[in-house]
């Protein structure tokens, strides 16, 4: 018997290479991860979902394809725009598997947008975000006082912008007083101690305005102004707030929010610290218009005085008052006779009242020698019928009454004829 030979390696049970999944999963990450150990990928972000342990996970897809992608929180600080659904990016990556799904993806370490910078994409993104919060409005914005007479200053202690701001007030107004909290204006951590220091400023309570600021530079440079801390620290601070980032063409988040915005330092300061000479001329001037007013208000008063005196008022007085008693007298004599005449045709109306109520009084025919008989009961008698012998009757005269007892009823005729 001839035995047939099966070269077939997977029917071949010697030859067999036997892999679990995850030891499958392991040598697909290793291969992949020594061939793209980092790479620039082009795409757009989609499906972004940001963990609550800082991690970011989004899709990134072209017009064909799509792959998943990490981004670990250890990777993102030094990300100063915000990662939204649409945005066209480059990241730098190295392409992996995470073994537990054998899912293929890319592990992102540094990210930009694609087509604009970094740092003007987000200013835009956190200027379009405080705006629509309503940190920009402009009927929020305070009015900065005219002579204060403390100025708060954060800014760097070294810098040109503190020397800028001192030689100003010391030529203009050498009486003002200033208080500087010193900050660093660039770098790591300096938006945060710019935003402590107005929080600081605000506490004590001295200052009457603010500077904040700091000479000029690169976008780079002046970026600390841009950051959503400090911008929130002027908002809410309750002393006003001149943002002075020496940068005269471009503007800065902080310039937005702030009550007013000056180009330079020395700007800021002029704003806040009026000239000696301007005041001094300004108090002469306003003297002067004070002794003209008031010249003019004597010469004014002097004429209508000396209108007066020649007025018949002052000349004639006896002749006035005598008017005004006769006056008084005539007043007084129409006032009587009014009352006179008043009084009278009133008397004659209760006259005429009274005698109609006497006419009408059933007791007023008694005095013309009638009388009205009551019988027993007390009820007036109009008629025999209501009457009997022995019974007690009353009967009212004009004056007085009579009591009678009946001895006799005669019935007559009653009026009219009838029995």
């Amino acid at each position: 018997m001839k035995m047939i030979q099966n070269d077939d390696p997977a029917m071949n049970i010697q030859a067999r290479q036997i892999l679990t999944v995850s030891q499958l999963n392991r040598r697909i990450r290793l291969l992949l991860e020594s061939q793209y150990p980092g790479l620039w990928v082009e795409g757009e972000i989609s499906n972004f979902k940001k963990h609550s342990s800082g991690h970011i996970y989004f899709t990134l897809k072209d017009e064909n394809a799509q792959i998943s992608a990490a981004f670990f929180s250890q990777h993102q600080r030094g990300l100063k725009f915000e990662l939204e659904d649409g945005l066209k990016v480059l990241a730098f990556c190295r392409v992996s598997i995470y073994e537990a799904r054998g899912q293929y993806q890319l592990y992102v370490e540094r990210i930009e947008p694609k087509g604009v910078g970094a740092l003007q994409l987000a200013f835009q993104q956190l200027k379009e975000k405080l705006e629509k919060e309503g940190l920009f409005r402009e009927e929020r914005k305070r009015l900065i006082p005219r002579f204060p007479g403390t100025v708060g200053i954060v800014t760097s202690p070294t810098g040109a912008a503190i020397h800028d701001i001192l030689n100003v007030v010391n030529r203009r107004f050498c009486g003002t007083q200033l208080l500087l909290y010193p900050v660093k204006v660039q770098g790591e951590g300096a938006a945060a101690e710019i935003a402590a220091a107005i929080e600081t400023m605000n506490r004590l309570e001295e200052p009457e305005v603010l500077i904040v600021g700091r000479g000029g530079g690169s976008l780079e440079d002046l970026w600390a102004f841009n950051e959503e801390i400090v911008a929130r620290a002027v908002y809410h601070s309750r002393i006003p707030v001149i943002s002075a980032v020496g940068h005269e063409t471009d503007w800065t988040i902080c310039d937005l929010v702030a009550d007013l915005r000056a180009p330079t330092p020395s700007a800021a300061a002029e704003l806040v610290v009026s000239s000696r000479l301007e005041l001094e001329q300004r108090v002469r001037d306003y003297g002067a218009r004070l002794r003209d007013a008031l010249l003019n208000l004597c010469k004014d008063y002097r004429e209508r005085l000396k209108d007066l005196a020649g007025s018949a008022a002052f000349r004639q007085p006896r002749f006035l008052l005598d008017q005004f008693a006769e006056r008084t007298d005539e007043l007084t004599r129409r006032l009587q006779t009014s009352f006179k005449t008043w009084h009278a045709l009133k008397q004659h109306g209760l006259q005429n009242f009274t005698g109609r109520l006497n006419a009408l009084n059933p007791l007023g025919i008694l005095e013309r020698g009638y009388s009205v008989t009551f019988g027993p009961a007390g009820e007036v008698l109009k008629s025999v019928k209501g009457a009997a012998v022995g019974d007690r009757i009353m009967t009212k005269l004009y004056h007085g009454q009579l009591v009678s007892e009946i001895v006799k009823v005669e019935k007559g005729e009653l009026h009219g004829g009838k029995k």
